[in-house]
This record gives structure tokens, sequence and C-alpha cells, in this order.
């Protein structure tokens, strides 16, 4: 009950806040001409400051008039051999081709200042790293932006090297979200609303490029709620810079809230949204490339083309004519497919035809040549994410070793003020020596204690770290598989691929479920097997939903080293059921698997289907099949044998194991 006076008191802040704005708003204020106030600017110094804390310069005049009075103050500074003001206007040059869009050109001219970054001012290098950080990613260049990032880590702007949007942006949504929420979540401040929106949204994007809707719908609306307690708490102090960040990265969330109902189906409830947020783009980023804007009217007019009324078709085409210039293959893709759609739609097939040639055209020119360049991407993340993990764990190792060395120097500190006491203290009765003696035996057992748990509580952090890695890692290796199967046509090396995908999803689930234990010695045996059953399926959907799986492994753990075996086993097990036992798709199909500990130290493990069971000659495919022979191997390193019996109904495969 007493939260509700705490309600109200919320809502009447929130009510005297907005009263207080729109009186604000009704009070004549005058209107400040950035590009006068830049033209007056006394030196190349103070105009490059007053652009860069500039809320938009661009709301009187367009990008093109600031390019070219730039390019007037910047061929005076040739003619005079003013190499600081030339640094500084071909940065702002960078910045407005940036700002246009041109992230070929602005690259151009940011790289030509980086080779002499080393005459620039702090500030002004943060401006210029900053700057070819966001147009690397414009470019897809992401091995350049990790050179970026270690150039900021470097310099001390970024402690910390991230990559969840090169995750992102490689389509590993699900490794940029998991990394994301993990490393970022205990950074953000509960009271700073402005970091709680922007950590929410990013987190609900990850979660829609996954596909994941509704809960990214979820996240959408509470990074919308908190970015209002932003917006309407007066007694956050806010610059003009920071009010205009946070309308963008309100417009930026409501339109992500229009995505998601669209891709729930729902574009009458996406449309106002995705219209709000368009209009707050246009005024508060006015001037400004926005790809966010290009994708808001592109999926308007998909609203109002699934609506499909005569005057939805003519507000789709006003929506699709206004995202011209998308810089994004996949944008150009999406708004020449709607483009066909409208035409489909109004019986102008042969214009329809048209634009889907074009895509067709697009799909033919980036296929292989895209598929190579992500590959060539993706590894570089994985050797810097690699490079960045060692570099931790070395730092570790270091903090660990500095600590020991200071403790061992306070060891012989306190061993040196012992023996200075015990001189001093000689004529001391035996009692009172005794009773010192025991302070000091009971302070050091007590510092080495502490010593102790510290050197273990950082060891598990540390192990976890490193199963989280190397699960990171196998899942980076799954992800170069399923790469290399799209660009194969061969289905038995298809095949093979996707069999050996499966295997290292098979490892990399031993690692997650470790570094998710409390205990990183054993795995629960019944949830990792329920979740490589999934794993499984999602491979082989052919007759894996209708076949009845029975797990009886509760309460049985394994170390690492039988765990992986193990797992390896019944991962071939599981898919052969799916691939051959119940060719028929027979919804009566029954898989049985059993794993118990006897006396607390052997191991007992039955399988059993009741499909078709194995060919005749199986003893004969034995030695040919690498199914079975790596499956004996497996038993092999659990000291056991792998027997089948094939006689009744299905097939039943068991050993016992140490």
């Amino acid at each position: 009950m007493k939260s509700v006076p705490i309600k109200i008191s919320v809502l009447f802040i929130v009510y005297m806040a907005s009263l207080f704005s729109l009186f604000a708003q009704d009070e004549d204020t005058p209107s400040e001409n950035f590009f006068e106030e830049f033209q007056n600017a006394a030196s190349a110094e103070d105009r490059f400051n007053y652009f860069f804390n500039t809320p938009n310069p661009y709301t009187e005049n367009s990008a093109y008039d600031w390019l070219e009075v730039v390019n007037l103050y910047l061929n005076h500074s040739v003619k005079t051999n003013d190499t600081t003001a030339i640094t500084h206007y071909n940065l702002l040059k960078s910045q407005i081709q940036f700002d246009l869009g041109n992230f070929d050109k602005s690259i151009a001219l940011s790289k030509e200042i980086y080779l002499k970054k080393s005459e620039l001012e702090l500030p002004s290098k943060n401006i210029l790293l900053e700057l070819m950080d966001k147009a690397y990613a414009g470019l897809e260049l992401f091995d350049k932006q990790i050179e970026i990032r270690k150039e900021k880590k470097r310099l001390g702007i970024n402690t910390n090297i991230a990559f969840y949007d090169i995750y992102s942006n490689l389509g590993l949504h699900e490794e940029a979200m998991e990394d994301y929420f993990e490393n970022e979540k205990k950074n953000v401040d509960e009271q700073n609303y402005f970091g709680q929106a922007i950590f929410w949204n990013n987190v609900g994007s990850y979660l829609r490029l996954d596909k994941e809707y509704p809960t990214a719908l979820s996240n959408y609306n509470k990074a919308s709620a908190f970015m209002k307690l932003f917006q309407s708490d007066i007694l956050i102090e806010k610059s003009e810079l920071e009010e205009l960040d946070g309308k963008i990265i309100a417009a930026v969330i409501e339109g992500n809230i229009g995505k998601s109902y669209l891709k729930l189906k729902n574009p009458e409830r996406a449309i106002p949204f995705l219209e709000r947020s368009i209009d707050s783009l246009t005024t508060y980023n006015a001037g400004k490339y926005s790809a966010e804007l290009i994708e808001n009217k592109l999926d308007i007019a998909e609203c109002y083309l699934k609506l499909g009324g005569l005057d939805d078709l003519e507000k789709a085409t006003d929506y699709l004519i206004g995202a011209q210039r998308p810089r994004k293959i996949e944008n150009v893709i999406k708004g020449n497919r709607l483009t066909a759609s409208y035409y489909a739609l109004t019986n102008n097939h042969k214009a329809a035809s048209d634009y889907h040639k074009k895509n067709e055209r697009i799909y033919d020119s980036i296929s292989d040549s895209k598929a190579r360049l992500y590959q060539k991407q993706l590894s570089a993340v994985i050797g810097a994410d690699k490079a960045n993990t060692e570099r931790m764990m070395e730092e570790q190792r270091e903090a660990i070793k500095q600590s020991k060395i200071e403790l061992d120097e306070k060891d012989k500190n306190i061993s040196y003020i012992f023996i200075f006491l015990v001189f001093a203290l000689l004529g001391i009765t035996g009692l009172v020596y005794a009773y010192m003696r025991s302070i000091k035996s009971q302070r050091l057992i007590a510092e080495q204690k502490r010593i102790i748990e510290n050197s273990l509580v950082e060891k598990d952090s540390l192990l976890k770290e490193i199963h989280h890695r190397v699960k990171n890692n196998l899942q980076m290796v799954s992800s170069l598989l399923s790469l290399q199967t799209k660009n194969t046509r061969s289905k038995a090396a298809i095949e093979a691929l996707e069999e050996g995908k499966s295997r290292v999803k098979a490892m990399a689930l031993i690692h997650q479920k470790l570094y998710q234990n409390d205990d990183l010695s054993v795995i629960e045996m019944q949830g990792y097997i329920e979740s490589l059953i999934n794993s499984v399926q999602s491979v082989y959907k052919k007759g894996g939903h209708s076949i009845s799986i029975t797990i009886d492994a509760e309460g049985v753990e394994l170390d690492i080293d039988r765990a992986i075996p193990f797992g390896l086993i019944l991962n071939e097990l599981v898919s052969n059921s799916f691939k051959y036992a119940f060719p028929e798709n027979d919804e009566h199909g029954k898989i049985y698997i059993h794993l118990r500990k006897i006396n607390g130290q052997d191991g007992f493990f039955e399988y059993t289907d009741n499909g078709v069971g194995l060919p005749e000659d199986t003893k004969e495919r034995t030695n040919s099949s690498m199914g079975i022979r790596l499956m004996n191997r497996l038993a092999n390193q659990l000291q056991s044998k792998l027997n089948i019996d094939n006689t009744t109904e299905g097939v039943r495969f068991w050993f016992n194991f140490k």
C-alpha cells in the first residue's frame, strides 16, 4: 500500500514538468544563426570548437553551405601555410561529409589527419577517432574499426575494447546481446535514466535482429519509459547537446517500437510510432544523413503496402520516394522489393519485374564477395577478441603477481617489527609474551585466510571467463562452418560440415554449462542433455518435433574429461536417430536416454529408439562408418566399450564407464 503515494508523487512531478516545458515553449526566445556565429569567430580553433559544440548546425543552412564556407577558410589557410588551421578545417570537412552520408570521403580526409595525429590535442584526437570508428562502421570495414578502438584504448580514451556492435553487424546477434548484457549492465547506474534508455534500447535491437520480437518490444518499452523520466526530470541539469541527444534517442526508440509491431504483423499499431519517429528525426537531425530515418520510411511504406487501400498505396509511394539514397545494401534491396510490391499491387507487372531483376543483379554481384569479406572480417574479430582476452588474463596475472609481492613485503615488515618488539620486550613476563605471540599468530592466520579466499575467487572468475571465451570461440567456429556451407554446392560436403558444426556445438555446450555453474569442476547432465537435444533438433527438423524423447539422468554429474566424450557420443546417437531411424516421420517414434551412477563411482549409460534399427551388414560397415568409429574411440576414452543390440525393435546402445 505504501507504493500508491509514491506513484502519485511521481505522476505529479511528471505532470508539473510537462506544464513547465509547455510554458517554456511559449516564451519568445531569439533564434540563433549558427552559420553567422561560425563565420564571426576570431580564429580557426574558435570555429572548430564552436562547430563541434553546436547541437545541430544544419537547422538554418544545409551541410553543403557549411562545406562551401569551410573550403574557403581551408584555401586561405593553405595559402598562409597555417598547418594547425589546415588540420582543423580538414577535420571539419570530414565531419560534414560524414553527416552527408559520404563515408568514403570522410575516411579519405580523416586518414590524412590520422597520419599526423601526434600533433593533435587529446580532445581533437578523440573527435577524429570517434569519427573514423563510425565511418568505418558505415563502410562495414570492421577490421579497421578494431584498429581504431585499439588506438583509443592506447590513448586512454576508452578503458576497454568492446565488440558488441561488430558482432551484431556480422550477424552474431545472440553473442552480441549476451556479451553486452553481461559486461555493460553493471556499469549503468539505476538513477542514470539516459544511460538506462540507451542500454535497454541496444538490448532490444540485438533481440529484434535475432527475431525475438516480443522480448525486443518489452525492452524497447522499458527504454522509452526511462527516456521519458530523463526528459521530464527538472532536477537534472541538461546542456543543449544533451537535450538534443535525448530527443533523437527518443525518436530512435519509437521507431524501433514501430519496427517490432511491424514484425509482429500489426502494421496499424506500428504506423503511429514510425510517423512520430520520422517527424522527430526530420526535425532534430535536420541536414544529417540518418540510416534510422531511411529504415523507418521503408518500414512505414511496408505497413501501408500491407494495408493495401488506395490511399494507403499512395502514402506508401510517398515514403518510398522519401527514403532515397540508402547507403546500406540491405536497405537498397528492401526499397527495390517494396517498390516491386507496389507495382504488383497496381497491376504494373513489368515495372515490378524490373525491380525484382535489380535485386537479382545485386544478389549476383555481392553474394560471393560479401561472404568472403564477412569471413575475413569475422576472422579479424575472432583474432582481436582472442588477443583482448589474452591481454585481460595477462593483466590479471600481473595484478596477482604484484599483489603477492606486496604481501611478501608486508610479511617482511611484520617480521622486522616482531623482531624489534622481541628485543624491546625481553623483560616482560612470560604470560604477556605468550599473549602477544597468540595475537600475532591469529593475525597471520586471518591474513593468510583472506589471501587464500581472494585467490580462490580470482581463480573462479578467471576460469569462468576462460570457459566463456572458449564457448564464444567455438560458436564463431560454428558460424564459420555455416558461412562455408552457404558457399558449398556438394551435398556430401554440406552434410559433413553440418555434422562438424553439430559436434562443435556439443563441445560449446559443455563450456557454457561450466561457466554458468557455481561449481566449475562438474556438469549437471540432465540439463546438459536437454540442451544438446534441443541443439540437434534445430539442425534435423525432419521428424524431430514428433518424436517422444525421455531423459533419465537426474542428479548425475560428470567432470569435463568425461562429459566431452559422453556429449559427442550422445550427439552422434541422437543425430543418427533423427536422420535414419524414422524415415516415415512416425508420430509414435520414441527415444529413451538413461544415465546412472552406481555406488557413487561407476556409471551406466543406455540409449534406445524404436526406429527401423541398424542395417543387417552393420558389423561390416563398422570399419567404414566414421560415426561408429568415432563413438568407439570416445568410449575407449571413458575406459569402456560400446555395446550394440539390434535384435529387438529399433536399436539399443549401452556401456559401463568409470
